[in-house]
């Protein structure tokens, strides 16, 4: 039997290096394992990302850290989902909660009932029938019940986050469980001979860390991963047009939203992220269809309130490693690769990775059955999620630039068409193994795109719509009822976890 790894060594800090560091602390806590964490003294953080998706709420809690200490260190705000602003036409906007749509009736889909009524001259929108969405119109915001008896109030939320004040904690919380941080530049890796694993980084000041096991969360250099071991980038531009970005933070004017903002623009989109002391906001677009001083020139002409940094240029290569595991070296974050921002998946691709990683955790023999194993099954989640980041280009039906009507013409995969014609068809999702996003998620992309079935369920097609109806407004009226009584989302942070200083 093999010999049980000893040491881990992380190279790099920021949100990526601190939150492998976070869980691996956890899991070596009774083991006789090391974690090192090496950090560039200076190196700043790309830290333009501040969404998240609901599992970093499980995330922190499965580490055990305080949620309301947690928003406070931050400056966090609640999520409930992203609002896409002028990405089917110019005009049009819907929401992306996380949360589900009505309920299943008689073991059909809801928004085929949703479906029916409306080929029949009704004119419902489905969005009035999730809770989160409702909630979100209002700027309201409440904590879902952990066992909710009604499934309409099944719904999740995350944050937005400061990501250098999330590093921060996460330091400080590592440190304390044992995690040895070192301030210090890689200078060399050091491969053995025979068998091409890392044996060694040496460090600027001389010293020499062994390890066992690698996490390379270099950033976009990959300096394990690809500087020595040379695991390249799958390029991935051809699914993806955007491959450039404009960030900047201003002062938060007026309250802040519990929602994410993705506003289309003329070359790519927009963000703009509340926190309870600023606002990030940025344009993420591509460099065939603007130039840098254009997309910053957009940007600055639609923020609101004052700037409070200097405007920060991003170029990013959109690809993925040809392997996220080779031998020792495990790629995690910017150094695994990169896919736009669009759905705020960059943290929830650090947590996805390492839970794959401790599930096949290697002893010293790497085997290379486990290690195929993981590099299949991130594959496979990336490809599940390139097909939905790509859909919100394909569908647009927007020419009035260049750029859209090149996303209108732009090939997807032959998964993606396939899943688009089969819902044109009765309305029916398709889902494969290993999808990141649920059906409500597609759901709510055809919604927003006006992908309208042909037909609905054929089950429901003798039902009297009049009772339907009856049915559905009274689930319409119970939502926006109870959306009304909620706190609006300012007076929650402010009740509950108002951040003791701004910064």
């Amino acid at each position: 039997m093999s010999e049980g790894i000893e040491k881990i060594v992380i190279v790099g800090g920021g949100t990526t290096g601190w939150m492998a560091a976070a869980s691996l602390s956890r899991y070596v806590k009774d083991k006789n394992i090391t974690v090192t964490l090496i950090e560039s003294p200076n190196i700043n953080t790309v830290g333009v990302g501040e969404a998240t998706i609901p599992n970093i709420v499980s995330f922190n809690r499965n580490l055990g850290i305080d949620e309301v200490e947690l928003i406070k260190a931050t400056q966090a705000t609640f999520k409930l989902g992203i609002e896409f602003e002028g990405w089917h036409q110019k005009d049009t906007r819907f929401f992306h909660p996380f949360a589900d749509y009505g309920m299943k009736v008689d073991n059909v889909e809801f928004h085929h009932y949703i479906n029916k009524l409306n080929s029949e001259g009704y004119s419902l929108d489905l969005q009035d029938y999730s809770f989160a969405c409702v909630l979100a119109k209002q700027g309201n915001f409440a904590q879902p019940h952990p066992n909710p008896t009604n499934p309409m109030a099944d719904y999740s939320y995350a944050y937005h986050l400061d990501a250098a004040l999330y590093g921060k904690f996460l330091t400080d919380f590592s440190v304390k469980q044992g995690v040895e941080h070192i301030l210090a530049n890689v200078d060399k890796v050091h491969l053995n001979k025979e068998s091409g694993f890392i044996e060694s980084v040496e460090l600027d000041d001389g010293r020499c860390i062994f390890g066992d096991l690698f996490i390379d969360c270099s950033g976009f250099k990959g300096l394990l991963i690809e500087g020595a071991m040379g695991i390249g980038l799958d390029d991935l531009s051809q699914w993806l047009p955007c491959n450039s970005a404009v960030a900047v933070q201003t002062e938060l004017a007026g309250k802040p939203l519990p929602y994410t903002r993705a506003i289309a623009k003329e070359a790519g989109w927009q963000w703009q992220i509340p926190l309870q002391h600023r606002m990030g906001n940025g344009y993420i677009y591509s460099s065939q269809f603007s130039d840098k001083q254009a997309a910053e020139d957009s940007l600055l002409a639609s923020v609101q309130g004052q700037t409070i940094n200097d405007v920060r240029h991003f170029t990013f290569p959109l690809g993925r490693r040809e392997k996220t595991w080779h031998k020792n070296c495990f790629s995690l974050g910017l150094a695994g690769g990169f896919l736009e921002p669009l759905e705020s998946l960059g943290i929830s691709l650090i947590q996805t990775a390492l839970a794959k990683l401790l599930t096949f955790f290697p002893d010293k023999s790497f085997n290379e059955a486990d290690i195929a194993e993981v590099n299949r099954l991130h594959s496979t989640e990336l490809d599940r999620i390139v097909d939905f980041l790509a859909m919100h280009y394909k569908l647009t039906k927007r020419d009035d630039t260049e750029f859209w009507r090149y996303c209108q013409q732009m090939k997807i995969s032959d998964t993606l068409a396939h899943k688009i014609e089969v819902f044109k068809s009765q309305g029916h999702i398709v889902m494969h193994d290993h999808e990141s996003f649920e059906e409500a998620s597609w759901l709510s992309m055809y919604h927003g795109f006006k992908v309208v079935p042909q037909r609905y369920d054929v089950r429901i097609k003798n039902l009297d719509s009049k009772m339907i109806e009856q049915k559905l407004m009274q689930m319409r009226n119970s939502i926006y009822g109870a959306a009304e009584q909620a706190m609006s989302h300012q007076a929650f942070i402010e009740k509950h976890c108002r951040a003791v200083c701004d910064l």
